[in-house]
């Protein structure tokens, strides 16, 4: 039975060998930077009585609270699947009625569609993890779709502007009632969508990287583990300041220069080749 074993042996140096990994292979993927202008920010109650009574509103902050992605496969290109992604925004909102500032939330959904390869497979894949046997769907048996994943960071936010209700028609292709609740409960609370007021609009910027994967297994050199010779430092939880003390100082969170390749600690400035994507100057 020794030719049913996995292909494994030494690769020439002690520890190391040739062993099998089953992982994801990347077959396409993609780097975007989307502009979305003049999308629709549902609002709660709150928030949409505060916009009737002002124009003056400014975006403090936002981030991505879920996303969803969908895989399709793209009829007459054989290997080509069309990736889906929606994207449910919080934002933080900020105007000044009676002299005071007043925040509130509100919540905006993105979509964008891209076109990777994804290659073809006709390998149905099980697994022992999947829990089949009580709860069966055929639907959901051996998908031999590529699996499409989403790396993005949060949002950054252009220009808002406040309009009359027959004024503008941003880019909306959903209501409320397409909104998961249980993301608006956990997010800013219940939206509304009144037949009379103003609606408020914003333009976002977002940078992703998407991708089209499949299982695979590969064959990589491996070494032993080998255990590490530093040992932990104990915590004295009877004296706190003692162990503050021992911590650097982050001079770099004071200075304004810390940037990716940057010299550090050598009195040494950044070349503009090492300055990377940050705006130090000077």
């Amino acid at each position: 039975m020794a030719e049913n074993r996995g292909i494994s042996g030494q690769a020439g140096g002690q520890g190391r060998e040739t062993v099998c990994i089953d992982t994801y292979r990347v077959l396409d993927s993609s780097r975007d930077r989307d502009c979305y202008e003049d999308v629709r920010v549902y609002l709660t109650q709150f928030g949409q009585e505060i916009i009737d009574r002002t124009c003056n509103v400014r975006v403090r902050g936002c981030e991505v609270a879920w996303c969803t992605v969908s895989v399709d496969p793209i009829q007459f290109n054989c290997g080509f699947y069309q990736l889906t992604v929606r994207y449910y925004v919080t934002l933080n909102l900020e105007t000044c009625m009676g002299g005071r500032p007043q925040e509130f939330n509100g919540l905006t959904v993105l979509e964008k569609r891209s076109v990777l390869y994804g290659g073809e497979g006709d390998v149905k894949v099980y697994s022992s993890e999947d829990d089949s046997s009580c709860n069966f769907d055929p639907r959901d048996a051996g998908n031999k779709s590529p699996i499409g994943v989403v790396e993005t960071v949060d949002p950054i936010a252009l220009s808002v502007k406040v309009c009359d209700r027959g004024a503008m028609n941003g880019c909306c292709f959903c209501t409320c009632d397409q909104i998961p609740r249980e993301l608006t409960a956990n997010a800013i609370g219940d939206l509304v969508d009144p037949d009379e007021g103003n609606r408020l609009f914003v333009s976002l910027g977002i940078f992703s990287v998407l991708r089209l994967q499949r299982p695979a297994q590969l064959l990589v050199n491996a070494s032993d583990y080998s255990v590490p010779d530093k040992e932990s430092v104990p915590v004295e939880e009877s004296d706190p300041c003692k162990l503050f003390r021992t911590m650097s100082f982050p001079t770099n969170e004071f200075s304004g220069t810390n940037c990716p390749g940057q010299n550090q600690g050598n009195g040494t400035r950044p070349s503009p080749s090492d300055r990377g994507g940050c705006a130090c100057r000077g």
